[in-house]
């Protein structure tokens, strides 16, 4: 029973869910706004979109522990990426600081705010 419930804790951890609120949450903290996007006509676009200040924004795909995207979702990334846009696929709580951290957009952003 006990190995059930560390496999429960351990899981909540790495779940999609968990890092897609550790991603809303470090965004907010860093002053960015991250929206959930959805379109109910088209699918495999990702989850997130981080808003930027001056036009720019952030595609964010976000999956379970070890978990890859479809390939519907990687042909959508593409055609993202085609347009000029930034899309990260972030399977746990350190890409997520990474994506705050390394992003030369989000560097760019935060010194500016913190100058």
């Amino acid at each position: 029973m006990r190995k059930k419930v560390e496999n429960i804790v351990r899981h909540s951890e790495v779940s999609e869910k968990a890092i897609e609120a550790y991603l809303v949450r470090r965004c907010k903290e860093s002053g960015l706004l991250c929206l959930k996007y959805s379109n109910a006509n088209t699918t495999g676009y990702p989850d997130r979109v981080v808003c930027l200040p001056h036009c720019n924004v952030v595609w964010v795909e976000l999956k379970s522990k070890g978990k890859k995207p479809t390939k519907l979702q990687e042909i959508r990334h593409q055609e993202l990426r085609e347009l000029g846009h930034q899309v990260f696929v972030i399977d746990n709580k350190e890409g997520v600081d990474k994506l705050i951290s390394d992003t030369d957009v989000m560097k760019e952003y935060l010194n500016s705010i913190h100058e």
